[in-house]
């Protein structure tokens, strides 16, 4: 008896250790920290030094564990929450950074943003873009009729706090997308009546939300409305799965385009839930040479060792998310419940960084050669304009969004400080 309850204590011991960090650990999240945790500008009314340079208020709270959650759904696609209600129950669930990655529509940023102000976490504007991989290489006549020649694969897109680079170009891109749901929705109602299960399509758009494009969810929410399924798995599992008898397809563009154009807009491209996909290491082989940035690694349930290798062969950053949607129930996995490492935080970071340093010179070079509000609504896109009294407030509102975002040595780059200038021209014209 009494050795049974030393084996117990020995066991509890060395199972609530707390595992000591490598120097390496403690580096990186030092500069996760930084950037998760850059305060807004002071006002140097004293004219000492370069006044727009931002500080870090005492660094500060640094966290010992820094909460990412990379991949989540608001009600502006297909989820159940508000964008303002899903950045609360993030706060709730101790995240720090959030990127909403609503499918095909970034309509979602602007209130995500204005909500994390109140609680203290950083949003990355994301979208999760619908595209369509063929097996077959783009000069080869592909047979759309034929499940084996395609499949569809969802593409990440990670941006800075000013959004896409080419947002016009972008947008249309997406708004092309949803169109096609549109049309994809109706077909699967076809199919579903003519499977007995008949749909009104006010019925889905009424779910779906205005101005929302339809999804397969919406479709299934429907399903289970109408009393011809019991819940959403089964609806999926009998109906709308990929290639499923309910199943069809909408303008989704190859995910060869999808990966190029996050990256000429300034993004970083990651494959998203690579583990459902028929054929991933022949896809990421593709992507990777469009220039695919990273790959989904992490789940809740912890980390998938096969791509992880894969993401070791072919040089991408390893990134999770929950995919969350509010649905609630056992099946969907919290908002915040995967652990992602903060080495991969760090090297999601470094790649990303210097990628949306480039995509922000860009935007404010496009306003300070036309000082426009089209091109001003360009910075203040996704915040709402924070106002200042006196002929500086327009340079005093890129001022404060950047210092969210960029450190101030990242402020001392030689372009960054020469379109600054200039915009100290424009304000005070």
């Amino acid at each position: 008896m009494g050795e049974g309850n030393k084996d117990k204590r020995k066991k509890k011991k060395r199972g609530g250790a707390k595992r000591r960090m490598t120097a390496e650990q403690t580096l990186a999240l030092k500069y996760v920290n930084e950037w998760v945790h850059l305060a807004q500008p002071q006002v140097d009314d004293s004219g000492k030094g370069d006044d727009f340079l931002p500080e870090m208020v005492g660094r500060a709270t640094v966290s010992d564990k820094v909460v990412f959650e990379l991949h989540s759904h608001s009600f502006c696609s297909d989820g159940f929450l508000s964008p303002s209600a899903l950045v609360e129950k993030a706060h709730q669930n101790g995240v720090k950074v959030l990127a909403l990655t609503d499918h095909d529509t970034l309509s979602g940023i602007p209130e995500a943003l204005d909500a994390a102000r109140k609680f203290d976490i950083k949003i990355i504007p994301g979208v999760e873009i619908s595209t369509v991989f063929s097996t077959r290489q783009k000069f080869e006549l592909i047979n759309r009729e034929d499940p084996e020649s395609e499949e569809p694969v969802h593409i990440l897109a990670y941006y800075s706090s000013y959004g896409p680079a080419r947002f016009e170009e972008f947008d249309k891109f997406l708004e092309n997308i949803r169109d096609g749901r549109y049309l994809r929705a109706k077909n699967m109602l076809l199919k579903l009546n003519m499977l007995k299960m008949p749909l009104k399509w006010e019925h889905v758009t009424r779910i779906a939300g205005n101005g929302v494009a339809p999804g397969r969810l919406h479709v299934a929410r429907a399903l289970v409305e109408a009393g011809h399924v019991e819940d959403l798995k089964q609806a999926f599992a009998r109906y709308l799965y990929d290639g499923g008898p309910a199943y069809s397809k909408g303008r989704e563009p190859s995910a060869e385009d999808a990966v190029q154009m996050v990256c000429k807009s300034g993004g970083v491209a990651v494959l998203a839930h690579p583990w459902a996909l028929k054929n991933p290491l022949r896809i990421v082989k593709r992507l990777k040479e469009a220039g695919l940035h990273g790959i989904e690694v992490y789940r809740s349930d912890g980390k998938l060792a096969v791509f992880s290798d894969m993401a070791d062969a072919y040089g991408l950053v390893k990134l999770g998310g929950s995919d969350y949607h509010g649905k609630g129930g056992h099946g969907e996995s919290p908002l915040g419940s995967v652990s992602l490492p903060v080495l991969a935080a760090h090297d999601f970071l470094r790649l990303a960084r210097p990628i949306w340093l480039d995509a922000i010179r860009d935007i404010l070079k496009q306003y300070v050669s036309d000082p426009s509000e089209q091109n001003l609504e360009h910075v203040t896109r996704f915040g709402k304009p924070i106002v200042t009294k006196g002929n500086n407030s327009r340079k005093d509102l890129v001022y404060r969004s950047l210092s969210t975002w960029l450190t101030k040595e990242e402020m001392q780059h030689e372009d960054l400080k020469a379109i600054m200038l200039r915009l100290s021209d424009v304000a005070l014209k």
